[in-house]
């Protein structure tokens, strides 16, 4: 089971990258149609998602694959905003919701490696 769950992980973390990094490709290759202007940056989120989920189930622990996401998830939808292309009326409360998601998970990983003394932040 572990070999197939690895093995998926990695399948799913590459198909990712793949539509992170040519959406309009990949939908052809398997969808045989490009995307249409909205589906692009919605493609990319979703390669977005299959790399933390991939990421979550191997090698990492699952607060590692969510923070992956989060993080690069925050980034690309300001992208989105303050390039003034796409933006829908949903766009600034998603970033906004984005961010405090992504600090709340940079201080649950930080307390976390803290607690396994992975991050010290005594003097020597």
């Amino acid at each position: 089971m572990k070999s197939a769950l690895t093995f998926a992980a990695i399948g799913e973390t590459f198909a990712g990258l793949a539509l992170l990094t040519t959406p309009s490709l990949d939908s052809q290759l398997l969808l045989g149609e490009q995307l249409a202007s909205a589906g692009v940056p919605m493609a990319r989120i979703a390669g977005m998602a299959l790399i933390g989920l991939g990421i979550a189930c191997w090698p990492g622990p699952p607060l590692v694959g969510m923070l992956i996401y989060s993080t690069l998830v925050t980034l690309f939808v300001a992208c989105l905003g303050f390039s003034g292309g796409l933006i829908g009326v949903l766009l600034w409360p998603v970033i906004a919701l984005h961010v405090i998601l992504t600090a709340f998970l940079i201080r649950e990983f930080m307390r976390k490696a803290r607690g396994q003394g992975l991050l010290t932040t005594g003097d020597r």
